[in-house]
């Protein structure tokens, strides 16, 4: 996905390709299948490390600060791997939609050239009406 502007100096103002979306939106499915794994393997690595750090008072103290601290992290990697999946779908969602669409969005965010009666956005202070 290209910049703003036409490095050019043309009047072309945005210049997204449904391709490129379309190309990088399975990077995405791929890294949340990815950090997926990675958490199950942690969360069944460190589960299956048991209690090493033992029972008594010193192991009690570091159970009750380190268990929170491991559900924490796997509720955030957690969240992060639905991150991941949810960009991927919004991506292939709006290549979908984009097609088609590129002279309506160039005119969206192309400047009102003067004398054309157009206020540029700005509507006097009027508000809506």
């Amino acid at each position: 996905m290209a910049g703003s502007q036409d490095s050019g100096g043309g009047d072309k103002v945005l210049d997204i390709r449904t391709d490129d979306i379309k190309s990088v939106a399975p990077v995405f499915h791929e890294q949340s299948k990815k950090l997926s794994d990675a958490l199950t393997k942690l969360i069944g690595t460190l589960d299956g490390l048991g209690e090493p750090w033992g029972k008594d008072d010193a192991g009690e103290q570091f159970a009750a600060a380190y268990s929170p601290q491991q559900k924490a992290i796997e509720q955030a990697t957690g969240t992060l791997v639905l991150g991941l999946v949810s960009i991927h779908e919004a991506l292939n969602d709006m290549a979908d939609g984009h097609v088609d669409n590129d002279q309506l969005i160039a005119g969206m965010f192309s400047r009102a050239k003067p004398g054309d009666g157009s206020t540029g956005g700005r509507d006097s202070g009027r508000g809506a009406e």
